[in-house]
């Protein structure tokens, strides 16, 4: 039997967070479905302006506040009483203001990662009931956060996602040359991170694995390894309800183990994808001559010199449906999908419902 999942003042029912999906992959209609099947629905900030009725092609800056704000209040909508948060990239240029607008539009939690969010408390300070959860792929990271929350700002965690680099999708907080060599052991790092708090905080917070969890026999691995609880994005993707167009979800479908590997992002990050059709991303801004059309990166190669591709407009082409020139994220279990099912779906088979309910 799983327990409820408590993070800062709210608890949802099961101890499931959506990862945070970008671009427009987790929105609106994913995060609040989750919520609303008792788990914690995230909706992805970056780039969430672009494919908004907000966006005009000249005005990301403009846009992504609104259809933010948006994506939340039709989140909201679907589970009024449900646990929703935002996903924010340390990484982009508008962090701090996705924050800001993330806890005036109602966010529960900020989950963030990305790189390091040392400054979160000082960019939430005036909503102390919104729960702050980084995203770490090492015990070291954990401490930083944790040393430097606490003197700033007298705040501590109130949960901490340990995100595998070696099955984790999208951007991944680990060096290229350290991922595939066999060194990490995810659940050693997160029995390792609830220690650091215990130890020196006197702290009991929940630690999350995130990264490799597909069905209730990962789950149950998961929580039986010491993790509180567990963040899934990839199993999401092929339910009726993710915002993704119907062709992204197809290319899940359709996709093998082997079209699953790494790619170096223009945020200087290594990005895990679905890789058939790197070299027509790799092309497709070069081809056409584009600069960097949003400046979305605080850092990106291809705003300082067009090296790699425009991260934020490939994502967005494959969000829209354009899966041959647009890239698709994954996490190494992408290729186990085989079918479309619904939110309650994966919720009734991961936590063994009936109805909604525990059979």
């Amino acid at each position: 039997m799983t327990q409820p999942l408590t993070i800062g003042k709210h608890v949802a029912k099961f101890p499931l967070i959506q990862g945070g999906m970008g671009v427009r992959i987790s929105g609106a209609g994913l995060a609040g479905h989750v919520a609303l099947c008792g788990g914690i629905g995230l909706v992805a900030a970056a780039g969430v302006g672009l494919n908004s009725p907000h966006y005009d092609g000249r005005n990301f800056f403009t846009a992504d506040p609104l259809a933010l704000a948006d994506e939340l209040k039709k989140a909201y909508e679907i589970a009024p009483d449900g646990v929703i948060g935002v996903n924010c990239m340390v990484a982009v240029s508008n962090y701090d203001h996705a924050v800001k607008v993330a806890c005036e539009a109602g966010a529960k939690l900020i989950v963030t990662g990305a790189g390091l969010p040392l400054k979160l408390p000082g960019l939430t300070s005036d909503y102390p009931d919104v729960a702050l959860v980084p995203i770490v792929s090492s015990v070291k990271a954990a401490e930083l956060i944790a040393r430097k929350w606490h003197k700033g700002w007298g705040r501590l965690p109130d949960a901490v996602v340990v995100e595998d680099p070696e099955t984790a999708g999208g951007h991944l907080g680990e060096k290229l040359e350290n991922i595939g060599v066999g060194l990490y052991d995810q659940y050693e790092t997160v029995r390792a991170v609830k220690a650091y708090f215990r130890q020196a905080w006197q702290l009991d917070i929940p630690v999350i694995a995130a990264g490799g969890v597909w069905d209730r026999v990962d789950l149950l691995h998961a929580l039986t390894e010491g993790a509180d609880a567990v963040q899934m994005a990839s199993r999401f993707v092929t339910t009726r309800e993710c915002d993704a167009a119907d062709a992204y979800k197809q290319a899940y479908l359709d996709c093998r183990k082997e079209d699953i590997g790494l790619v170096m992002s223009p945020a200087g990050l290594p990005g895990r994808a679905l890789l058939p059709n790197i070299d027509k991303v790799l092309a497709y801004d070069k081809d056409r001559g584009i600069r960097c059309p949003s400046g979305c990166l605080k850092k990106c190669t291809y705003k300082a010199n067009q090296e790699r591709f425009c991260i934020v407009h490939a994502l967005d082409r494959a969000q829209r449906g354009d899966v041959e020139t647009g890239i698709i994220f994954c996490g190494t279990n992408a290729w186990r999908a085989d079918h479309m099912e619904t939110v309650q779906g994966v919720f009734d088979e991961l936590f063994a419902l009936k109805d909604g309910e525990p059979a």
